[in-house]
């Protein structure tokens, strides 16, 4: 239910329910070439075994870097293409621009690993913990193909939670506000600035809080170029 990529076309699509609860009788009626499904949210692996136990042809691609996104459209692209006419060549022409923009968004240095002068941003995926992604996350390729650096860029995680006082140690430049399943219209940037533990940080005292919905930096998936586009603008704010 929560798909909403591209509107045109799933505006009109048939509904099997929510992520966690997906309907697999109904699903199973469509008849679909394909299904894809995620193991990034607990519970998730129900929804997969449902599809296991039905006989439903499905993959659950689990990505940790840009790399792995463009080796997940290329899988799906093969796996439709008996179906889908020239799906092959759509997403190859995805990938490369995809690639194309990545590329030229990287600074000249950046194939050394050197990222002590940039921004250093912190992606909430959720406010309470704070959970922010790690190493093994495009997100942090988007971060540092945007110019920044990730809070925790250096540690081996798809994620983790943080709490109040690990935030005020790593001191960010700026948070960026991701929050999964939530609609952007209700982000709550109040809730970071008016938060005890960080009045006296200075992203708190600048008001860097910015928001970009999750559908551009949580879904591996070619709205990550406007995700870095978005990611872009904080950083060159940050910079001033």
């Amino acid at each position: 239910d929560h798909s909403d990529f591209p509107e045109d076309v799933v505006s009109d699509l048939p509904r099997v329910g929510p992520d966690l609860n997906i309907d697999i009788t109904r699903v199973a009626a469509l008849k679909p070439d394909l299904v894809l499904a995620t193991l990034t949210v607990p519970g998730h692996e129900r929804v997969v075994e449902g599809l296991k136990a039905a006989g439903l042809p499905f993959i659950a691609p689990e990505p940790t870097s840009l790399n792995d996104v463009y080796r997940d459209i290329t899988q799906i692209a093969e796996l439709l293409s008996a179906s889908v006419r020239g799906i092959q060549s759509h997403a190859q022409a995805l990938i490369e621009e995809m690639r194309a923009e990545f590329s030229q968004t990287y600074g000249p240095n950046d194939d050394t690993g050197v990222l002590a002068d940039r921004p250093r941003i912190l992606v909430q995926w959720w406010p309470k913990p704070v959970i922010t992604p790690g190493r093994d996350s495009w997100a942090t390729d988007v971060i540092n193909a945007a110019g920044g650096r990730a809070i925790l860029g250096d540690e081996k995680h798809k994620s983790r939670p943080m709490t109040d006082e690990e935030v005020a140690s790593a001191n960010p430049d700026a948070i960026v506000l991701s929050w999964c399943g939530v609609h952007p219209d209700k982000y709550r940037p109040d809730v970071v600035l008016n938060n005890p533990a960080w009045q006296d940080l200075d992203f708190v005292k600048r008001s860097r809080v910015f928001c970009i919905g999750e559908p551009f930096l949580g879904r591996p998936g070619p709205r990550l170029l406007d995700g870095l586009r978005s990611m872009r603008e904080v950083v060159e704010s940050v910079r001033g």
